[in-house]
């Protein structure tokens, strides 16, 4: 789960450096799935302060828009990557042995936007509209159909239309009535812009497994020293990006310049909504009940259909050992 088009264009073009090997350090590449971006900070905080290097650890970014990276993990092609709970339930579905080993997103960062004029007060209001979505898979569909389902909206009495990453202009054109965003971008740039909107979280309505850090079994069985030692740096980052959200906007800046100059009151605005999605007690921990649910909510909306043990898809086991 991505941010949209547009703030990928801002930032498109600027990758952070590898860094060089070090001897008697581990080379690990974590596979973002995205763009050098401000919503990675407390990565960027770990790895600029020197957190993963104390852990054995040789960090490089991997970025990228591929859609394969849990196979690719599987495979033994990649050893970490950062992506939603809801992709590693269906890769379980499909055989692959992968694992959330840490929470990230402590809420499910989708939602529903529309403008205030549009006169959508609630989500019964939505029956009989237009409501756009980037795709038809992925965490934007899934979560809105956990949304619906909680809501008592009948599904087919929303036109859900294809409209790719174009939520902000299709809401300002008046192309859609409402649309499912990413709830750290198109809400926050139009509030930027100055537009009033009504935002629906669908953590609200759904408890859901979000976006946080995943391996493999052979990794985890072969070498769990380097499995503690990613969630125990990562975790570094995350307490001190919510703790100084100051400092780590400026370590961003640092390794991510475009995130600055006429793009920083929006950026700011981004990590600011970013924590309010991270922060609680105890952090890093995977809620058991949520991979209940989105086990039961794949199965329902015939995602997923094999039997699938929620137990398999997670392990709060290095958390907890921190």
């Amino acid at each position: 789960m991505g941010l949209a088009l547009a703030l990928a264009l801002v930032l498109a073009g600027c990758t952070p450096a590898a860094p060089t090997p070090t001897p008697g350090r581990v080379p690990v590449r974590l596979a973002m799935g995205y763009i050098p971006n401000v919503q990675f900070a407390p990565v960027y905080v770990a790895y600029s302060r020197g957190y993963f290097a104390q852990e054995g650890i040789d960090l490089t970014f991997d970025y990228g828009m591929e859609t394969d990276l849990l196979k690719l993990l599987a495979a033994g092609e990649r050893q970490f990557v950062i992506g939603s709970g809801d992709q590693v339930a269906l890769a379980r579905g499909n055989g692959l042995p992968v694992r959330y080993v840490l929470n990230w997103y402590r809420r499910f960062p989708v939602c529903v936007v529309a403008l205030a004029s549009s006169g959508i007060e609630k989500p019964a209001d939505l029956v009989g509209r237009t409501v756009g979505t980037p795709v038809l898979e992925g965490a934007s569909y899934i979560g809105w159909r956990a949304f619906v389902n909680a809501a008592g909206i009948p599904a087919d009495r929303v036109n859900l239309q294809v409209i790719g990453y174009t939520q902000a202009a299709s809401l300002t054109e008046k192309r859609v009535d409402a649309a499912i965003c990413y709830a750290m971008n198109e809400p926050v740039q139009l509030r930027t812009a100055g537009q009033d909107v009504r935002v629906f979280y669908f953590d609200q309505y759904a408890n859901l497994p979000s976006n946080g850090l995943i391996t493999n079994e052979d990794t985890i069985q072969r070498h769990p020293e380097l499995v503690q030692g990613m969630v125990r740096a990562f975790l570094h980052g995350l307490r001190d990006t919510i703790a100084d959200p100051d400092a780590a906007f400026a370590i961003t800046r640092q390794m991510v310049p475009e995130v600055g100059g006429q793009n920083e009151a929006l950026q700011r605005a981004v990590l600011a909504e970013c924590i309010r999605f991270w922060q609680g007690e105890p952090l890093g921990q995977s809620d058991p009940a949520s991979w209940r649910a989105v086990v039961d909510l794949l199965r329902q909306v015939r995602l997923l259909n094999v039997d699938v043990d929620p137990e398999t898809l997670y392990t709060n086991r290095f958390v907890e050992a921190k």
